[in-house]
């Protein structure tokens, strides 16, 4: 009986022990169903000095395309304001990103929610079906570039011409496959470019593959081509046309305290695009440019930034001044070479950044009596390049 007892003590203490990692499992289980909500965001706003001190106190140029967000010169501006609620639990995430503010409209392409200032950045959710596989539906931003829409993210304040001529955001569906923690890929189907509602019937496709060779090393190839022409007003049928992006973001940490980056774009365009007309034949445009960032302390650092952007064909938005209706070329493509050099301040446990920064825009100068790209202190075009010097001021919970 002894040994029998104490046969009988052992299972009962073993079935209390299962019964027990059961009920701990359980409450796992449904604390991770419960999920959580996070609430963050940042606002920004910037001084900007133009030293060619133009009339209209922009940094736009004649085209008004060659600053993408910090436009205003020779006056504090507001930027961005962005709040991004999260819900998340171990099997899904639903997202919905707001903007608020100047850089809320010029963003928006089309996608304001009230006239001005306010626009839906993110609108989406994720379903992981498994640890490797997951599917996202929605309105999310574009994979395409180095740099995004969020001030604090990106180490420069002003942005690059690749990331002021391609697409901010897309609505659709997408799906992700990681292959190990260093390669996935990810492809999609989406309505037309910066757009929350489709201008025709066909689709485009957007695909990411990601890949880390070593550690520190993230590489992404990136792709887009769809249709963006307009139907037909006498027989709704969409014409012909395509719009295609190959893109290529790439930073190494060199070391603890220093950074490299790459980002090299080559888009090529062919009939209508979104009403705005387009090239008979294929016409391309592209550029490439090469960050460095270094910490200095652990409150200071500095990066710099040159890149190269070739839009010669007019394909896309920077363009020289614009000749006018009736002109045998209304808009004259360009290119250009950009310098920016970049302060990072942290302050308040990294929740205030602020950002001085310099920046020199060199554009081909324009022969005979044609205008030249930026304006000066008379409100003549006279100047075919612009040096600017301000300073950013961010804050991000």
């Amino acid at each position: 009986m002894i040994p029998f007892l104490g046969f009988t003590k052992s299972f009962e203490d073993h079935k209390t022990k299962a019964d027990t990692l059961t009920t701990v499992a359980e409450v796992k289980e449904d604390e991770e169903s419960k999920g959580a909500f996070a609430f963050s965001g940042y606002l920004d706003s910037y001084y900007s000095a133009n030293f060619n001190k133009p009339l209209s106190r922009s940094n736009g140029g004649a085209a008004g395309t060659a600053r993408v967000f910090d436009t205003r010169s020779g006056q504090f501006s507001l930027g961005l304001v962005q709040t991004r609620v999260a819900y998340t639990n171990s099997k899904s995430e639903a997202v919905v990103d707001l903007t608020f503010g100047p850089n809320a409209n010029m963003g928006n392409y089309g996608n304001a929610v009230f006239s001005t200032a306010l626009a839906i950045k993110q609108a989406y959710f994720t379903y992981k079906f498994t640890d490797k596989f997951s599917m996202t539906a929605g309105q999310f931003g574009t994979h395409i570039g180095y740099e995004v829409i969020d001030a604090p993210a990106n180490f420069n304040y002003s942005l690059s011409n690749q990331f002021n001529n391609g697409p901010f955001y897309h609505t659709g569906l997408k799906a992700t496959y990681a292959f190990s923690d260093r390669a996935s890929l990810m492809v999609g189907v989406v309505n037309n470019v910066d757009g929350i509602e489709d201008n025709n019937r066909k689709k485009g496709i957007i695909s990411q593959l990601y890949l880390s060779p070593v550690e520190n090393w993230n590489v992404y190839v990136n792709f887009i081509n769809s249709n963006e022409a307009n139907p037909s007003e006498e027989n709704g049928i969409t014409p012909s046309a395509s719009y295609t992006m190959f893109d290529l973001a790439t930073s190494y940490q060199v070391t603890e305290k220093f950074l490299l980056g790459l980002n090299a774009s080559y888009g090529a365009q062919k009939g209508d695009f979104q009403g705005g007309g387009g090239p008979i034949d294929t016409e391309a445009w592209g550029g490439v440019a090469l960050y460095a960032n270094t910490a200095i302390s652990d409150n200071f650092g500095i990066g710099a930034r040159y890149e190269y952007f070739n839009n010669d064909k007019a394909v896309r938005g920077l363009v020289a001044k614009p000749q006018g209706p009736g002109a045998e070329n209304p808009s004259i493509g360009t290119s250009v070479n950009s310098v920016t050099i970049t302060g990072n301040i942290n302050l308040a446990d990294g929740h205030i950044l602020v950002k001085p920064e310099f920046r020199m825009d060199v554009y081909p100068k324009l022969g005979g009596n044609q205008s030249q790209q930026f304006e000066d202190s008379k409100g003549d075009w006279t100047k075919n390049s612009q040096t600017t010097f301000g300073v950013a001021l961010i804050y991000k919970f």
